[in-house]
C-alpha cells in the first residue's frame, strides 16, 4: 500500500478555500486533513504544497482529439498528455472522428484505443445520426458519456436535421444529449448573401454574422423545446450568445435536467481580436460580440451555465488559412484552460471556488460519474497543484498538443499548473510527464 501526503496546501472543494492536507492511498483520497493535523498513519512520499492551491482535477467534457483518422493533427496521447500538463484529469471525446463514433464497433475501437493511448481518463461520446437512433437504446449507461447531437452544420452524416429523427433521439436514451445548436438553414441563408458580397470566401470578421446569435437561439429554443417534451437530459454546449441564456435556469444543477455549457474561448476572447488573432480563434459557434462575452461570465456567476469546457479541437495552421468559409473552425484549448479561468479570478470575473465548481464539480454531477470531481475521502485521487504568482510565457516549445500552436501564444500568466495526479498517480511534475501511466475509463452511475 502506497501513501502520499500532501501537505501545506490551500485546498479549494466544494465551495470552500481552507489550509490542510490531503493523503492519497494507492489510488484514493483516504484522508481530507485540516491544518495542522498529522495523518492517521505514516506516509511513503511528502509533498511540501506550500504556496499552492490543490483542486480536483478538471474534467473536460467537450473535446476533439481526433482519433482515429485525423492524426496528422492530433492525436488520443499527445492531446491527453496535452490535458495532464493543463491539470485536466479526465476527457470526454466527441464521435466526428474518421470513422465516425456512430456505431458499437467504433466506440468499442476508441475505447480500446484509448486504454493504450491515453495518460488520463476518458470516456466517449455516441455520435447521433439521421438514421441510427435504434442503437441509443443499445448502449451502456455506465461505460458511454454521452450522445452527441449535431443540429447544425458537421461532418459527413452526423447533421441531424430531420425532425422525425430529432424525437426519436431525444425520446430514445436516458443517457445525457449533448447539443451542438446552430440552425443550418439560417446559416446558409446568411452564407449565401455574403458570398454574393464577396465571392467564395468572406472576410473572418463576418463570422459571426453568418453563425449569427439567430443561428443559435433558435436551434438551442428547438432542443429546449423537445427536451422538455420527452424529459431528456439535455445539455447544450459552447453558448455563444446572450439571446441563449433566456432559455436556461439558475436553480441548483442537482434540479436541473437541462444544463448549459460555456467554452474557454467564448469567455476570453470577442470578435475584436479577429484583427490580431484572425483564424486562430475561428470556431463554431462562432466568437461574437462584447456584450455577449460579458453575459456568458456573468451566467457562470448567476447558475445560468453550468459548465466551463474547451472544444478543444486542433488543426494544423497550413489548414486556418483562409476567411469565414474556408479556414478550419476550432483551436487547441485544453493545455491552458485552467490557468486561463485562474486568471480570470484576479480580475474579479470568477472566484476560484467558482472555477473549480464549473471545471470539476458540475460535470461529475450532470454526467452522473462515479468517485470523481471532488476532494472526498473514498473518491478518485484526481487532484491538480496550481501555483499563483509563478510568471511563465506560452512559447511553441512547451505547447503539448501535436498541432504546435495556440492562440494564446505570447501570452504570460500568473498562474502555473505544478503537478497533476491521475489515480493517484503522480502524471505530471513540473514539465515532466510520465509517459508510462494509462488512465481510466470513467464510470456513471
Amino acid at each position: 500500500m502506497k501513501r502520499t501526503w500532501i501537505k501545506n496546501a490551500r485546498i479549494v472543494n466544494e465551495g470552500k478555500t481552507f489550509h490542510g492536507s490531503i493523503v492519497i492511498e494507492n489510488d484514493r483520497i483516504a484522508e481530507v486533513i485540516a491544518d495542522g493535523t498529522l495523518p492517521l498513519h505514516p506516509c511513503d512520499k511528502e509533498i511540501d504544497a506550500g504556496g499552492c492551491y490543490l483542486m480536483p482535477g478538471v474534467i473536460d467534457d467537450h473535446v476533439h482529439f481526433r482519433d482515429p483518422g485525423l492524426t496528422h493533427k492530433a492525436d488520443m496521447h499527445t492531446e491527453s498528455t496535452a490535458a495532464a500538463a493543463g491539470g485536466v484529469t479526465s476527457f470526454m471525446d466527441m464521435p466526428n472522428t474518421t470513422p465516425q463514433t456512430t456505431n458499437l464497433e467504433a466506440l468499442e475501437a476508441k475505447f480500446a484505443d484509448a486504454a493504450t493511448k491515453s495518460v488520463v481518463n476518458y470516456s466517449f461520446y455516441f455520435g447521433a445520426t439521421n438514421n441510427n437512433a435504434d442503437m441509443l437504446s443499445q448502449l451502456d449507461k455506465t461505460r458511454i458519456c454521452g450522445v452527441k447531437l449535431f443540429m447544425g452544420a458537421s461532418t459527413g452524416n452526423m447533421l441531424v436535421d430531420r425532425m422525425a429523427s430529432l424525437r426519436n433521439i431525444f425520446g430514445g436514451t436516458d443517457l445525457l444529449i449533448a447539443a451542438h445548436c446552430e440552425d443550418q438553414g439560417i446559416i446558409k441563408e446568411n452564407t449565401d448573401k455574403y458570398k454574393k458580397e464577396y465571392g467564395d470566401d468572406v472576410p473572418l470578421a463576418l463570422h459571426p454574422l453568418l453563425r449569427s446569435e439567430e443561428a443559435c437561439y433558435r436551434s438551442s429554443e428547438l432542443a429546449v423545446q423537445l427536451a422538455r417534451e420527452t424529459n431528456a437530459r439535455l445539455h447544450i454546449m459552447h453558448i455563444s450568445t446572450a439571446k441563449e441564456l433566456s432559455l436556461f435556469s439558475n436553480v441548483p444543477l442537482v434540479q436541473k435536467k437541462i444544463t448549459a455549457e460555456a467554452c474557454v474561448s467564448h469567455l476570453l476572447f470577442t470578435e475584436e481580436d479577429y484583427q490580431t488573432l484572425g483564424a486562430r480563434i475561428k470556431c463554431n459557434p462562432a466568437i461574437k460580440t462584447a456584450q455577449d462575452r460579458k453575459a456568458l461570465r456573468e451566467a457562470v456567476n448567476s447558475g445560468l451555465i453550468d459548465a466551463i469546457a474547451t472544444d478543444h479541437a486542433p488543426h494544423l495552421l497550413s489548414e486556418k488559412e483562409g476567411g469565414a468559409l474556408k479556414a478550419m473552425s476550432g483551436m487547441p484549448m485544453i493545455q491552458f484552460s485552467l490557468v486561463s479561468m485562474l486568471e480570470l479570478t484576479e480580475k474579479g470575473v470568477f472566484t476560484i471556488e467558482k472555477v473549480v465548481e464549473k471545471m470539476a464539480h458540475a460535470p461529475a454531477q450532470m454526467y452522473e460519474i462515479q468517485n470523481r470531481g471532488f476532494i472526498r475521502k473514498g473518491y478518485q485521487a484526481d487532484l491538480v497543484l496550481v501555483r499563483p504568482g509563478s510568471e511563465w510565457t506560452v512559447t511553441t516549445d512547451c505547447i503539448l498538443s501535436k498541432c504546435k500552436w495556440s492562440p494564446l501564444e505570447g501570452h504570460t500568466f500568473d498562474w502555473k499548473v505544478e503537478k497533476t495526479f491521475v489515480n493517484g498517480h503522480l502524471l505530471y511534475n513540473n514539465g515532466e510527464i510520465d509517459e508510462t501511466y494509462r488512465g481510466q475509463e470513467l464510470r456513471f452511475r
